[in-house]
C-alpha cells in the first residue's frame, strides 16, 4: 500500500491509497446487484419525536404517509434530540414508531458523545436489544468534536455492530466534511455517512473528503443541487451516495425528485435510491 497524505483543518492525517475496502465497490465494478431489491426506495433520514416544548411533535404516522405520498417504501427514522438528554426514552419512542409501522421503518439511534460508558450502553441496547440499523451523530447539538475520543468511542462500538454512523455534515462549525474527515481517519473500519453531503456550501468539499476516505458516503438530504448529486456519483460510484429527505420538515417526494433529476443511469439511480441503504441496514449484527 502507499501512503498519501490528506491536510484537515491544519493537521496531517494518514490515508490509505488502498482499493475501498467495501465489498459493495467491487459488486458493482462486476455487475453484481447490490440491493436485495432493485426496486425498492428506501428514505434512510427522517425524525420523529415528541418534544412539545421545543415545539418538536412528529409523528410516525405522518412519517408514513409523506413515505406513501411519494411512492418511497421503507425509512429510517431518529429523533431531533439526543439521548439521553431532554428525552431520557428517546430509544423507546423511535423503537415504538419502528414497532407500529414493520417493514416501513428502521431506527438510527440518536446520542450524545458526552455520556461516556452510558452513551455506550444506550448505543450497545439499541442495536443489540431494540433492532435499531446505526448512530446518528449531530455536532452542533452536543458541541462534541467529530474527532473527539468521546465521539470516536461511539464510532467504533457501532462498527462493531457493523452498523453506519450518520453525521450531520453540513455548514456549521463542528459539521464540515473536512472536520468530519478526523473521524474517518481515525476509525478506517467504520462506514461513516456525511448527512446533508455538506449542505449549500460544503457539497464540494464533501465530495473531495470522501474520494479521500473510502469509508465515507454521501447522502443527499436538504443539499439543494441535483448536479451535485451526479457529481458524488460520477466521482465516487453510485455505491456511496444515498438518497435521503430530513423529512417530514423537508419533503420527501421533493428529495426524490432532486435524485431524479440529477440525470443517472437506471442501475445507478436504483442504487442510490434505495440498493445502497438496503445493504447498509442488512448488514447490521
Amino acid at each position: 500500500m502507499r501512503d498519501r497524505k490528506c491536510v484537515v483543518a491544519g493537521h496531517v492525517l494518514p490515508q490509505r491509497d488502498a482499493a475501498r475496502p467495501r465489498l459493495a465497490q467491487k459488486a458493482f465494478q462486476d455487475g453484481v446487484d447490490l440491493g436485495q431489491d432493485p426496486r425498492v426506495i428506501i428514505d434512510a433520514h427522517l425524525h420523529v419525536d415528541d418534544v412539545p416544548a421545543l415545539g418538536w411533535v412528529l409523528e410516525a404516522a405522518h412519517v408514513v404517509r409523506r413515505l406513501d405520498e411519494a411512492g418511497i417504501d421503507r425509512g429510517v427514522v431518529m429523533t431531533i434530540v439526543d439521548a439521553p438528554e431532554v428525552n431520557p426514552n428517546a430509544l423507546e419512542l423511535v423503537a415504538e414508531a419502528c414497532a407500529a409501522y414493520p417493514g416501513r421503518l428502521e431506527a438510527f439511534a440518536r446520542i450524545h458523545p458526552w455520556y461516556g460508558d452510558w452513551s455506550l450502553d444506550l448505543l450497545d441496547r439499541a442495536i443489540g436489544e431494540l433492532g435499531f440499523k446505526g448512530l446518528k451523530l449531530h455536532p452542533v447539538s452536543t458541541i462534541a468534536h467529530p474527532g473527539g475520543e468521546e465521539t470516536l468511542r461511539l464510532i467504533r462500538r457501532a462498527a462493531e455492530h457493523s452498523a453506519p454512523t450518520l453525521f450531520h455534515c453540513g455548514d456549521e462549525p463542528l459539521t464540515t466534511p473536512l472536520t468530519i474527515a478526523h473521524a474517518a481517519a481515525a476509525c478506517p473500519e467504520a462506514t461513516i455517512i456525511l448527512g446533508h453531503m455538506g449542505g449549500y456550501v460544503h457539497a464540494d468539499e464533501a465530495i473531495d473528503v470522501a474520494e479521500r476516505f473510502p469509508n465515507l458516503m454521501l447522502e443527499t438530504s436538504a443539499m439543494p443541487y441535483p448536479a451535485k448529486v451526479r457529481a458524488a456519483v460520477e466521482r465516487l460510484g453510485p455505491e456511496r451516495v444515498l438518497y435521503a429527505s430530513d423529512g417530514p420538515a423537508c419533503s420527501p417526494r421533493i428529495e426524490l425528485e432532486k435524485v431524479r433529476l440529477a440525470g443517472l443511469d437506471p442501475a445507478a439511480e436504483r442504487l442510490v435510491t434505495g440498493g445502497n441503504a438496503e445493504r447498509i441496514l442488512a448488514a447490521v449484527t
